[in-house]
């Protein structure tokens, strides 16, 4: 994922001006820059595990409709359509998650420092 990169530098420049708000620094040290490494790429994780979760649960929406068109004895049409709905609020969320991190983005590009 290409998008990855800047949102770990924009997670690394937070963490840096919250250290200096906090403690009046001049310049972040060695440890909070570590710390916020190792922040952004457990975040970087998170997210896409979560975006992993959302694409499994679309490939066994597909999959059941596709069951069911074939005319499989063990898959009702209730099913069907609630899992083809729980991965359309999935995918929803993630785009809503997409949008507000592009706008904290965004925003923090524009921050004067």
């Amino acid at each position: 994922m290409s998008g990855i990169s800047p949102i770990a530098s924009a997670m690394q420049q937070i963490q840096q001006m919250a250290t200096q708000a906090a403690g009046g620094d001049k310049g972040p040290d060695m440890t909070t820059i570590a710390e916020s490494g190792a922040a952004s790429g457990e975040f970087a994780s998170l997210l896409q595990n979560s975006l992993k979760k959302v694409s499994a649960r679309q490939a066994q929406g597909a999959a059941q409709a596709h069951a069911f068109e074939l005319g499989a004895p063990n898959v009702a049409l209730n099913d069907v359509m609630i899992d083809l709905q729980k991965a359309n609020i999935a995918f929803q969320e993630a785009i809503e998650v997409r949008n507000k991190l592009a706008t904290a983005y965004s925003t923090i590009m524009q921050m004067s420092v």
